[in-house]
C-alpha cells in the first residue's frame, strides 16, 4: 500500500481497523518485532495517568531539551496537526518523515489489522529509532496494561494520576483502573507515583511486579513558598525553583513526579539544575489553562472527566474570582457529563454548546437533557458549528467576563484552529531566552544529606 501524501495515510488508517479502541499488544507487538527487530535501546520514559500526562511529557522535553539531549517525545490526541503526535526537540516532524514510517510498517504489517492509534505508536518507535534520539518519552494513550506504547519496557514509568475515565475499558474505579495503568511498570525498574493519594490497588501492583516503587510524600517532597519552590528526592535537593510555567497547583504534582524521573536517570542522562529552572520556565502546552488576553479574556482547558474539571474549578475561582464566567462547551458522548456540569455549575452564568464534527461527540440533544436534569437553565443551544456558538458567547460578554472553552480536546483544537493562540508560545521563548542568560554558569544544586531541610 503507497500513498502519496499524509491525509491519505491518515484517512485509509481510520477506516482499516473495524473498532477505533482495541486494547491489546498482541497484534502491535507482532508487527514491532518485524519493524525493528533488533529492539529498541534508546533510554524511555514511559507516562501513564487519568490527567496530567502531557504536561509531564512537556515538562521533560524541556528539561531534557535544557541539557542539550536530543529527545523524541510521542503524545496523543493532538490538537491541530497529526504531527504534533510525534515531536523532536520540541517540534513536530515532517509528512515526508511520517509516510515514510507508514511505508515500512505497511511492509511489515502483512494481515495484521492495526487501530489508528497503534500505527502511531509504531510510527513514532520507528523515527525515534532511526532519527537518533538521545532519549524517547512516551504517552500511555488509555490505560497501561494493554495500551500500545506498553510494547516498549520503560527505564522509568510514570504514574502522574488516578481517576475516573475510559470507565468502559478500564473499570468504573479508582482501585480497577489503577491495576490497568500500573501495567506499565516493569520489574526492577522504577515506578514514579505522582498521585498524592494512590489506591492501593497501585502500590501492590508495583510490589507484585518487583518496580522500585518512588511515591511523592514518602520518597520526593516538594513545598511552595511566596516565590519559588523546593523539591528534595533520594539523593539531590532543589532550593530556588521557579515556578511552572504551565498554570495550577496541580501542575506542582506533575513537575515532582518528574524530576523524580530525572533523579533515577540521572547515571544515563545527567541533567543539572540550569536545565531543569529552563525547562520549568519556558515549557508550553496548549489546551492547559491557556489564557487568550482578548477583547473578552479567554481561557482553554482540554479537561474532560471530573478529576480534571475539578482542577479546573479550583483554578478559574482562585484566578478569576470576580469575573462572569460563560462555558463553550462540549463532551464526548462516552464522558461522564453530568458529573462536569454539576462541578462547573456553581461558577458558570451561562453554557452556551458547541457542535463538533465528530461521531464520538455528544449531540446538542444530549447534553440539553443532561442540563435539564441538573436543573441548569441558561443553556444555548442551535448553533450550526463551533465558530457560531463562540461568537454567541462572545457578543453576549464583556470586557470583564471570562469565557471558558473546555470540556473537549476536540472542542480546544476548534477554537485554535479558528482564532489561533501564540502568546503562549511566544511568551515561554522570551522567558527561555532570559533565564538562558541570567542562569549561565550557576549550579544550585544540593546534596539532600547535607543541605537544609525542607519538606515535612
Amino acid at each position: 500500500m503507497h500513498f502519496d501524501s499524509l491525509q491519505e495515510w491518515l484517512a485509509w488508517q481510520e477506516g482499516l481497523h473495524s473498532q477505533v479502541i482495541d486494547l491489546g499488544l498482541e497484534r502491535v507487538n507482532a508487527v514491532y518485532s518485524r519493524l525493528l527487530p533488533a529492539g529498541n535501546h534508546t533510554p524511555t520514559l514511559t507516562v501513564a495517568g487519568t490527567n496530567g500526562k502531557g504536561s509531564c511529557i512537556a515538562l521533560l522535553s524541556e528539561i531534557y531539551q535544557a541539557q542539550g539531549y536530543r529527545v523524541g517525545a510521542f503524545t496523543s490526541p493532538h490538537i491541530l496537526q497529526y504531527n504534533e503526535r510525534i515531536c523532536i526537540n520540541g517540534q513536530p516532524v515532517s509528512d515526508a518523515l511520517l509516510c515514510t514510517a507508514f511505508e515500512r510498517i505497511e511492509a511489515c504489517r502483512n494481515d495484521v489489522s492495526l487501530s489508528f492509534f497503534e500505527f502511531s505508536t509504531l510510527a513514532a518507535l520507528d523515527i525515534f529509532s532511526r532519527e537518533n534520539i538521545d532519549v524517547q518519552l512516551l504517552e500511555v494513550g488509555l490505560g497501561g496494561r494493554l495500551d500500545a506504547v506498553n510494547i516498549v519496557a520503560a527505564d522509568v514509568a510514570i504514574i502522574s494520576s488516578i481517576g475516573i475515565d475510559h470507565a468502559d475499558w478500564l473499570g468504573d474505579t479508582r482501585e480497577a483502573i489503577a491495576i490497568e495503568k500500573a501495567g506499565i511498570f516493569r520489574a526492577a525498574m522504577p515506578a514514579i507515583i505522582g498521585d498524592p493519594c494512590p489506591p492501593v490497588t497501585l502500590i501492590q501492583a508495583a510490589k507484585d511486579c518487583g518496580a522500585q516503587l518512588c511515591c511523592i510524600n514518602q520518597d520526593f517532597h516538594y513545598q511552595c513558598l511566596e516565590d519559588r519552590w523546593v523539591w528534595q528526592g533520594r539523593h539531590k535537593q532543589y532550593l530556588t525553583l521557579p515556578f511552572p510555567a504551565l498554570k495550577g497547583k496541580h501542575q506542582f504534582l506533575n513537575a515532582a513526579a518528574v524530576l523524580a524521573a530525572i533523579e533515577q536517570m540521572q547515571e544515563r542522562l545527567p541533567v543539572n539544575e540550569r536545565a531543569i529552572c529552563l525547562g520549568l520556565m519556558g515549557v508550553n502546552l496548549n489546551g492547559r489553562f491557556q489564557f487568550i488576553n482578548s477583547v473578552v479574556p479567554v481561557l482553554l482547558d482540554v479537561g474532560h472527566n471530573p478529576q480534571a474539571v475539578g482542577t479546573l474549578f479550583e483554578y478559574v475561582t482562585q484566578t478569576f474570582p470576580h469575573k462572569r464566567l460563560h462555558a463553550v462547551f462540549a463532551m464526548m458522548k462516552d464522558k461522564d457529563i453530568r458529573s462536569v456540569i454539576e462541578i462547573m455549575q456553581p461558577l458558570v452564568y451561562d453554557w452556551v454548546i458547541a457542535p463538533l464534527d465528530n461521531s464520538r461527540a455528544a449531540s446538542t440533544p444530549m447534553l440539553q437533557a443532561i442540563f435539564e436534569e441538573v436543573g441548569v437553565a441558561r443553556v444555548m443551544g442551535d448553533f450550526v458549528d463551533f465558530k457560531a456558538a463562540f461568537k454567541y458567547a462572545l457578543h453576549n460578554s464583556t470586557a470583564d467576563d471570562l469565557i471558558v472553552v473546555f470540556g473537549s480536546f476536540f472542542l480546544v483544537s476548534a477554537y485554535l484552529a479558528e482564532f489561533g493562540g501564540d502568546a503562549p508560545a511566544i511568551n515561554a521563548a522570551l522567558i527561555k531566552q532570559a533565564l538562558q542568560t541570567k542562569l549561565d554558569g550557576t549550579n544550585l544544586i544540593q546534596d539532600a544529606q547535607t543541605g537544609e531541610a525542607m519538606c515535612q
